[in-house]
């Protein structure tokens, strides 16, 4: 890996917005981050670099909104994906890296379209909470794409939105599920070699833009509406997932 110019003009940026994604909305966006280092790195160093990062942002995260998440929902998503996570790794076994480069690409673009349907009330609760086998289902798939591109947020999404939890408690319920499901993919990672001395040296050049992100975030969840953050998030997300389409595909 080069550490030139090309990774800290596109790595620190990402680093801020996974930061303030984690912070402040939800950690659905904060796979961009995955998604912009994969235009450049391989796709399995890209989520060897992002993986240490995100559990570190979990860990400054969990603290500001400790016991203010649903118990039952954070639950059903952890167990759930403890079978999610085994079978990202068995993936990963079989396929190569055009394979994941495309995959990351694809749950870009279906990220955006999840969140404009969202938007438009495809997805909006019908006052019954989902049951917690689906909530069990949503983890097993949430452990899968978050394992195969840190994206685990729209199943989780899914269920938690019937829930109808308030923006804080929703808040700290993914914060939660995703600090257990990210701490569950490091030990497959290391047994299948994602991690390397130099996703170690690049996480180590991302910490501090990271945390300073993760600080924005705590900050604009309480202070800021999310609506212009996020159409930049999801223009970046949509052209970037184009481009490593059309990298894996070509």
């Amino acid at each position: 890996m080069e550490f030139n110019l090309t990774f800290f003009a596109l790595g620190i940026p990402a680093a801020i917005i996974v930061g303030i994604a984690k912070g402040g909305f939800g950690g659905g966006p904060a796979f961009v981050g995955t998604a912009i280092l994969a235009l450049f790195l391989p796709p399995a160093t890209a989520l060897g670099v992002m993986l240490p990062l995100l559990m570190i942002a979990d860990l400054a995260t969990l603290r500001p909104f400790w016991r203010k998440w649903d118990w039952d929902a954070s639950k059903a998503l952890m167990i759930g994906g403890i079978p999610g996570v085994l079978l990202g790794a068995a993936l990963y076994q079989v396929a190569d890296a055009e394979v994941f480069r495309v995959l990351i690409g694809l749950i870009s673009v279906l990220f955006v379209a999840f969140q404009l349907a969202r938007r438009h009330g495809v997805f909006a609760s019908n006052g019954r909470p989902l049951s917690r086998g689906i909530g069990l289902f949503a983890g097993v798939v949430s452990g899968f794409t978050s394992f195969v591109s840190h994206a685990g947020g729209p199943p989780a999404a899914i269920y938690l939105l019937s829930k109808g939890l308030g923006k804080t408690q929703y808040q700290a319920t993914t914060v939660l599920a995703f600090w257990a499901i990210n701490a569950m993919k490091a030990v497959p990672y290391a047994f299948l070699g994602v991690f390397s001395a130099d996703t170690f040296k690049a996480g180590a050049y991302l910490l501090v833009p990271i945390l300073v992100g993760c600080a924005i975030g705590v900050y604009a969840h309480r202070a800021l509406p999310e609506h212009a953050f996020l159409k930049i998030i999801y223009t970046v997300l949509l052209l970037t997932g184009a481009k490593l389409i059309y990298d894996g595909l070509t």
